[in-house]
């Protein structure tokens, strides 16, 4: 089947009358073009049959990978004006780089003939050498030698010592006692033998330190002779790797609609992060773009979805979309999509710009805010209108950070402000120590099994992909909600969700998590299927009031 593929695919479906976009994809925030749609489809439809790729993703097939893959498809226009799209995927696919009918790797590392197949079998032969040099029966028996003889030495000079005082103190009582019964010579004689003991008493104690010192010096010896070795390969290692690494990211060049090319050096050269990450390049989008630039196909929209199971700290769904990474993708499809024209990046609008803010409670202290959906609590990077700062007009006196706590931009529901500095500090401390009581509610987009539960499940941001979150139980933070269905709705299912800790995103990656619910909150963007919004609202809060500690309650329903 795959040899039959061509890399540019005709539509089997009947386009004539779709409109093309007039702008190409923004990838990092989008909603697929009916082609990108369609051209997915077709694809998957493709993958689930495909011989080479089907027993990858097949959890009972011997070589099924461990988690799914993520696919792109690129729909272009050829120099004929023919519409047609590629198919790529990120990375390799077991063990495989290039699948006939998919576009082919930015630059192939993998090639026999290539430099970097070489240079790795040089960094091999040297880890073998370090291994084999690590494992060494004389080595191995020094360090154990050397643990046993610092064990021995340590009890011996010790047991030494406690001789030593203790004949010491004989000493000291044989003189009190003799002192007042010899006469002066007598004891001085007695005293010139008691000297003679400490000093042969010091002198064993000498003997037994300096034996032992020297059969731990001569252990050391050895190791140091086998370390010298170890630490020349590792050097030797480090420098053939970096090389290897920085002639590596020379050879990812990049083209863009305007013809220009830059290399991974260049393209990182004036980021934050200045040198480019492991696998920078390798991706679906910038395999797609870099194929149809090559070979002079004109492209108007993509899209890449996630095909398989889930990883098991990523939160993705098979079959959903998916945007770009910023953390790998973004310099890269940068550089490449300048020429184009691309669409607006929704993340710069304000959708929320003529929304009022209702005020549900305000005393002298604070005040109680419904954050609208699509609406910051606090300045953003590229939009300042906010929660913040339109407290800050209506409040123009309030002294103090004005913002207790905070929501998701896409979340809606309420918010505290405090209104000086004192009661700032009072609602905040009982935020800090979580004695503040949150319900949130819910539409998830799917229905639960079961009707209340708990899940606690560590989380941190994804490094390459902010802001997404991930689950880590190794170095993320605790991150624990109470949960509860509320009723079923067409399928969906409303729920109350209690957030004992307030991790960012807590609550959406605790709802679409494998782990945790397992269907995500219906609107997410980031871990679900977009939607008119994110159906998620802060509907209650207790707290105390930070002035009388009176027990206070709000709660504002949502509008779903």
């Amino acid at each position: 089947m795959s040899a039959t593929l061509p890399i540019f695919r005709s539509f089997k479906t009947d386009i004539s009358s779709i409109e093309l976009p007039e702008k190409f994809t923004y990838p990092f925030y989008y909603e697929p073009h009916i082609l990108s749609k369609i051209a997915a489809e077709e694809l998957q439809n493709e993958l689930e049959k495909h011989p080479l790729i089907a027993p990858l993703f097949d959890q009972n097939h011997p070589s099924s990978l461990s988690a799914g893959k993520m696919f792109g498809i690129l729909v272009v226009k050829d120099q004929d004006n023919n519409i047609g799209y590629l198919a790529g995927f990120s990375g390799k696919l077991g063990n495989y780089t290039h699948i006939k009918g998919f576009v082919p790797p930015v630059f192939d590392l993998w090639n026999n003939e290539g430099f970097f197949v070489k240079e790795e079998a040089v960094l091999n032969f040297i880890n073998a050498k370090i291994k084999k040099t690590e494992e060494d029966n004389i080595y191995r028996t020094a360090r154990e030698m050397l643990t046993q003889q610092i064990q021995e030495s340590q009890k011996a000079i010790a047991e030494k010592k406690t001789d030593l005082k203790k004949l010491k103190r004989e000493r000291k009582t044989i003189r009190e006692q003799k002192k007042n019964i010899l006469d002066a010579n007598a004891f001085e004689q007695l005293n010139e033998e008691l000297i003679k003991q400490s000093l042969r008493d010091k002198h064993e104690l000498r003997v037994i330190t300096a034996y032992w010192q020297q059969q731990i010096n001569q252990s050391k010896e050895i190791i140091r002779d086998f370390e010298t070795v170890i630490q020349q390969l590792k050097n030797e290692r480090k420098q053939k790797s970096n090389a290897l690494q920085q002639k590596l990211f020379q050879q990812y060049r990049f083209l863009n609609q305007k013809g220009e090319e830059k290399n991974l050096l260049d393209i990182f050269a004036d980021t934050a992060i200045q040198q480019p990450p492991a696998a920078a390049g390798d991706c679906a989008a910038p395999k797609l773009l870099q194929y149809a630039y090559v070979h002079y196909y004109h492209p108007i929209a993509m899209a890449e979805f996630w095909w398989g199971e889930a990883p098991k700290s990523e939160i993705r769904k098979h079959k959903y979309f998916y945007p770009a990474c910023r953390g790998k993708c973004e310099p890269i499809l940068g550089h490449m999509l300048e020429g184009l024209t691309i669409e607006d990046n929704p993340l710069l609008q304000n959708p929320a710009l003529q929304t009022p803010l209702e005020i549900v409670f305000e005393d002298d202290y604070f005040a109680v805010i419904n954050k609208p959906a699509e609406f910051l609590s606090v300045p953003g990077i590229y939009i300042q209108d906010s929660v913040y700062e339109r407290m800050k007009l209506r409040y123009p006196k309030a002294t103090g950070p004005l913002i207790v706590h905070r929501l998701d931009m896409a979340t809606s529901g309420i918010l505290i402000i405090a209104k000086d500095k004192e009661s700032h500090k009072a609602l905040q401390s009982q935020f800090i120590k979580k004695t503040v009581e949150k319900r949130y509610v819910a539409l998830l987009d799917g229905t639960l099994k079961k009707n209340s539960g708990f899940i606690d499940l560590p989380l941190r941001v994804d490094l390459d992909d902010r802001p997404r979150q991930m689950v880590c139980h190794e170095y993320g933070k605790t991150a624990k909600t109470k949960w509860k269905v509320v009723k079923l709705i067409n399928g969906k299912t409303k729920v109350y969700l209690y957030p004992v800790t307030g991790r960012t995103h807590q609550l959406r990656v605790h709802a679409s998590h494998p782990l945790g619910l397992n269907i995500p909150i219906t609107g997410d963007d980031l871990y679900g299927k977009k939607s008119d919004r994110l159906y998620l609202h802060a509907q209650k809060i207790t707290f105390k009031h930070p002035k009388t500690y009176e027990t206070i309650s709000f709660e504002v329903n949502e509008d779903f």
